[in-house]
């Protein structure tokens, strides 16, 4: 009996966990939000965060997003073209995300420049995309009221005001 109950806890610990977008995530400059990279497939997004998303109806391109609770902005979000991933960001300061260097949202703009250096700034009517340059993608950190606000990881020439 003992041997059983050993073997089924063992199960359910090595049974995958359900996709869904994650509660905190991790920028990887330049690379991946959330796990999600820059080209991955529809499919890719969907076995990451699961198929919980809404589509923006009014968008230029296909956008999905993935909101903690319905009807609620706070969560993450994909631009697609040609179905794979173009941009990913978050929505509305969800907590507990973060970049590989500890900034955290909410910090500071302060801390944006002092742990990336100077960045071009690109005002979008009441909040401000403070972009990192990359080889294939820019790092956006958007600030609100002199706090980061949100992270996004677009590709070069998309826009970055959203």
């Amino acid at each position: 009996m003992r041997l059983a109950a050993v073997l089924a806890a063992a199960l359910v610990v090595a049974a995958p966990a359900a996709a869904a977008p994650p509660g905190a995530g991790v920028l990887v400059p330049g690379a991946s939000l959330g796990g999600v990279r820059l080209g991955a497939t529809k499919a890719e997004v969907e076995r990451l965060w699961g198929r919980a998303y809404g589509v923006c109806r009014g968008c230029p391109a296909e956008t999905w997003y993935f909101n903690y609770y319905a009807f609620r902005p706070r969560g993450a979000g994909v631009e697609l073209r040609d179905g794979r991933v173009a941009a990913v960001f978050t929505l509305y300061q969800p907590a507990g995300w973060r970049t590989t260097k500890g900034l955290v949202l909410g910090d500071p703009a302060a801390r944006i420049t002092s742990l990336y250096g100077a960045l071009v700034r690109h005002e979008c009517g009441g909040y401000s995309a403070l972009a990192l340059p990359g080889r294939r993608a820019r790092t956006v950190f958007y600030v609100l009221d002199d706090r980061l606000w949100a992270f996004g990881l677009a590709g070069n020439g998309l826009p970055l005001c959203r």
